[in-house]
């Protein structure tokens, strides 16, 4: 692994259960003897991202990212191109890149398998020049991101405030027309929520190939009230795939894809983080585009 930086996100809560010096010992366990110099740090969650764009201008050759799907969609970002190797510990809520490296969700166990993980190539995808890990969504997917930052730290724990979340987005949520490109494909269609998925995902949000250089982009057209209900609900769960009754979600599969639609700007969620992106939206697949640390 050559010279490491270990970044974790200080207040992460799996990092405050753990106990920090302990997860730090562990780390100095687990790296000893594969790495020439580790260096661990604890970052404050506001200067996070400023740690990982300074490493990726660093002399280490592999940066290890404790943090959720934002914190590791910035490392993606500052990384890719850059030769560097990105090891991920799942310290957030989905972990959506972490699980597809076969990184275990409990933090010992995932400090374990890092000493035991090998470099490999992945895919990236990009949109308007942004590159991410997993997935970037429009309309019901950029309503559930703002309404789960509202409710972050609700009392009743994480299940009630993600069901809060899902009922706030479903409200907000209305039809728009979008513009539709996929190589010599073009369609106009009203939907409710666009996916954009850096290859193919199972119905349980699981990637079994991580460099396959393709784009899935589901798309939920507008319905009725019952049918949005139904749509939303299968959007998150993925049982779509699974139902053939789909409640007018089609699956499209592309290497590039452009999303345009009447306005200039229009807010994305892409790997947990909102953005106000550009229209039309461009996406692309970026072919073994980054070096991470995965179990076999």
């Amino acid at each position: 692994m050559g010279d490491t930086l270990v970044l974790l996100n200080a207040r992460a809560g799996t990092l405050i259960d753990a106990g920090a010096e302990r997860v730090r010992q562990a780390l100095v366990s687990s790296l000893k003897g594969r790495c020439a110099r580790t260096d661990i740090l604890l970052v404050k969650p506001r200067d996070l991202i400023a740690q990982i764009r300074l490493a990726s201008q660093s002399d280490f050759s592999t940066v290890v990212v404790g943090g959720g799907d934002g914190s590791v969609s910035a490392a993606v970002n500052s990384l890719a191109g850059t030769g560097k190797t990105l090891g991920v510990l799942p310290f957030g809520t989905l972990n959506l890149l972490a699980r597809d490296l076969s990184m275990p969700a409990n933090i010992e166990a995932a400090i374990e398998a890092l000493g035991a993980a090998q470099p490999r190539k992945i895919d990236l995808a990009r949109v308007n020049g942004r590159a991410f890990h997993s997935l970037s969504g429009l309309g019901f997917f950029s309503q559930m991101a703002r309404a789960r930052e509202e409710v972050r730290g609700h009392p009743f724990g994480r299940l009630v405030s993600v069901g809060i979340a899902a009922m706030r987005a479903l409200y907000r949520t209305g039809p728009f027309t979008l513009d539709i490109r996929t190589g010599q494909h073009r369609e106009h269609v009203e939907a409710l929520a666009v996916l954009v998925t850096n290859n193919r995902f199972t119905p349980s949000w699981r990637r079994p190939v991580l460099d396959e250089g393709v784009l899935e982009i589901h798309i939920a057209e507008h319905a009725d009230a019952l049918s949005k209900l139904r749509a939303s609900a299968n959007l998150l769960t993925g049982s779509w795939r699974n139902d053939d009754d789909t409640d007018g979600i089609r699956t499209l599969t592309a290497r590039h894809v452009a999303i345009g639609r009447t306005r200039t700007h229009a807010w994305a969620a892409t790997d947990g983080e909102l953005y106000r992106e550009r229209i039309p939206l461009r996406y692309e697949s970026m072919p073994g585009a980054l070096e991470v640390l995965a179990l076999p």
